[in-house]
């Protein structure tokens, strides 16, 4: 049976899954001005505030201050520290140093500032699996900014967060898979709306899974990582000659076909041995090497180090994150 792929359109919904998110905190800042909160550099993680009610400023060193109205959803993806505040002239206070109140493991209330006018904040720090996302976070810009209102309809995201409150408070079972899925859908809506919209989101590796044939490429070796793959095999998957292949894939991804496949194998793999116990003979079958040798060759070639190092836990402790309460 002939193998099927996804429209270019499609190719770039296929990517969204990449973006998956393995830990998840929430905070609801209830804030009165002045007021003013300095985000440190949280190494590997991204971070999204959502405005709810009243408004104020986000400002990154070297760009314009950004203004963030109700309903706007705005996503810090590269650890950037920045800063939100009640007016620009505003003092701030470095994060970690305001009490909160912990309402369970994933979800925290702020109550903050001078006690003027109001604003309400819904903050969600998360961790994305940087070893099958790295590509497409590392092309986004150092913000993401959405306002809901534009398209007249912010019940989506309003939804969203009624949920997340919800759950936050619930302790049912599996309502922290429920909060990390819904930190996906506002993190994947955000950078769908960028991927529409930015004129940067149609270049490198994003350009190349547009593309009719190399996009079909990157989709086969996605779904399949253990699979055979060679040049010709991938050539003649997109129909293509394999001189032809070659020389569009390079362009456009920016390396050779081979080296993608095994970087995307070995970084799939980095993920897998995180999070599983599987035996590593297991593994490297899994991710296309015949032998467990081949496989922590071609590991501690890439890493520096053998594939058991990376048998750790994939979640983030959050008490490490922003220290003892206060």
């Amino acid at each position: 049976m002939a193998r099927t792929f996804p429209a270019p359109d499609d190719q770039l919904g296929e990517a969204l899954h990449l973006l998956k998110i393995t830990g998840t905190l929430y905070c609801q800042a209830e804030l009165t001005a002045p007021w003013g909160i300095d985000v440190p550099a949280l190494d590997g993680l991204m971070m999204f505030h959502v405005v709810t009610a009243g408004r104020c400023w986000l400002e990154l060193d070297g760009r314009e201050p950004l203004l963030l109205q109700p309903g706007s959803l705005t996503l810090v993806p590269h650890s950037t520290p920045h800063r939100l505040r009640s007016a620009l002239d505003a003092p701030s206070s470095p994060l970690f140093d305001i009490p909160v109140e912990l309402v369970s493991d994933r979800y925290e209330i702020m109550r903050f500032g001078g006690g003027g006018e109001p604003a309400q904040v819904t903050c969600g720090v998360v961790e994305p699996d940087h070893e099958s996302a790295r590509r497409l976070v590392a092309q986004l810009p150092e913000v993401l900014h959405v306002d809901t209102w534009d398209d007249g309809d912010a019940s989506w995201l309003h939804s969203t967060l009624r949920l997340v409150a919800r759950e936050s408070v619930a302790k049912k079972p599996g309502g922290e898979m429920v909060l990390t899925r819904l930190a996906d859908v506002l993190v994947v809506q955000t950078v769908r709306a960028w991927l529409d919209s930015a004129p940067e989101a149609r270049q490198g590796w994003l350009a190349a899974l547009r593309d009719e044939h190399v996009g079909r490429a990157l989709i086969a070796i996605h779904r399949a990582p253990e699979k055979n793959w060679g040049v010709d095999s991938l050539a003649r998957e997109v129909g293509l000659s394999r001189s032809a292949f070659s020389a569009r894939f390079t362009d456009l991804v920016g390396e050779s076909v081979m080296r993608y496949v095994t970087d995307w194998r070995l970084q799939l793999a980095r993920t897998h041995l995180g999070r599983s116990t599987e035996p590593l003979s297991a593994v490297a079958h899994r991710f296309g090497y015949q032998s467990e040798a081949a496989f922590s060759r071609a590991y501690k070639r890439t890493f520096g180090v053998p594939p058991g190092s990376a048998r750790q836990p994939a979640d983030v402790d959050w008490r490490t994150v922003r220290g003892p309460a206060a």
